[in-house]
């Protein structure tokens, strides 16, 4: 029987409610399941929560002393993965509903990685800091299968990843980004270029993590960061909006006219950002001043 190894890296949030549901849906699998959370360097709380995970039936818990980052400790975990297929989720992952794994189960024939998809709550969150997180992730993250499958390699998220253990294990998450960022990005590229296929299914997790904004901006400057890395170092990520547009003003030898004259008004777009009714396209211009300052 066709066994499934869930991977969940564990950091400073408590897991035990994603993994209850998800036991709660092995039988759907029709075969062995497993789930493998690995923490990676969390609060000595959120250890003595999530420690009570070892004494379930089917779980494997373990902890890292050291924080070694998103791809390092994906990698650790499919390398001990039990089974044929992987379904890689994040930590701050909730199911939608009691179908989720039988959905999967479904599908699992269609191709050799199946995208699943991610969703946000509809009402905004009553903490103002987090609006520009739900925000983005309702415009930009939360789109059905019919558009991701568009740029199928190109729209793949490694949360909510379906895959082949044979397929990850050979491609594997480069671990020289080290911050936060464009993992799944090389690693659809990667897929790409050997020439595998992506499904993506409309099997969404609810994104339970929302962060402050500060927090939030943070993230998006490692990642700009990282997308510059990638570019430099492999000439990914050319087909990206953000790096297009960088590299259009930098062909018409406009970027330096631009970033200078964003650089005036950075001050007056991330207090709009910091409240409770952003604009993500205040947000995509600070995303490419950024990019622009780092190509530089």
């Amino acid at each position: 029987m066709i066994g499934l190894s869930v991977l969940i890296p564990v950091f400073n949030n408590d897991v035990r409610p994603l993994v209850r549901a998800l036991l709660a849906q092995v039988a759907d699998w029709h075969g062995p399941v497993e789930i493998r959370c690995l923490d990676d360097g969390s609060h000595p709380t959120y250890r003595a929560l999530n420690r009570e995970l070892a004494k379930l039936p089917g779980v494997v818990y373990a902890e890292l002393e050291h924080n070694v980052g998103r791809a390092a400790i994906r990698n650790q975990l499919a390398a001990t993965a039990r089974y044929a297929w992987l379904l890689l989720l994040d930590n701050d992952s909730r199911l939608p509903d009691d179908q989720f794994l039988a959905r999967y189960r479904a599908a699992r024939y269609v191709a050799p990685v199946l995208a699943g998809g991610t969703c946000y709550e509809t009402a905004p969150p009553p903490d103002t800091a987090l609006h520009l997180r739900w925000l983005y992730g309702c415009r930009r993250e939360a789109r059905p299968a019919a558009v991701r499958q568009r740029a199928p390699h190109g729209q793949l998220t490694l949360n909510n990843l379906l895959i082949q253990t044979g397929i990850f294990r050979e491609l594997g998450l480069d671990e020289s980004l080290t911050r936060y960022g464009h993992e799944d990005t090389k690693f659809g590229w990667l897929l790409r270029r050997s020439g595998i296929a992506v499904q993506h299914l409309d099997n969404p997790v609810l994104h339970d993590g929302l962060e402050a904004a500060p927090v939030f901006l943070q993230k998006s400057h490692d990642a700009v960061r990282n997308l510059v890395q990638l570019y430099r170092a492999e000439g990914l990520g050319a087909e990206t909006r953000l790096l297009k547009a960088a590299l259009r003003l930098q062909r018409w030898g406009l970027s330096e006219a631009v970033r200078t004259t964003f650089s005036l008004r950075q001050i007056q777009v991330q207090r709009n950002l910091l409240s409770a009714r952003p604009s993500l396209r205040q947000l995509d211009a600070l995303k490419l001043y950024w990019l622009l300052t780092e190509l530089r």
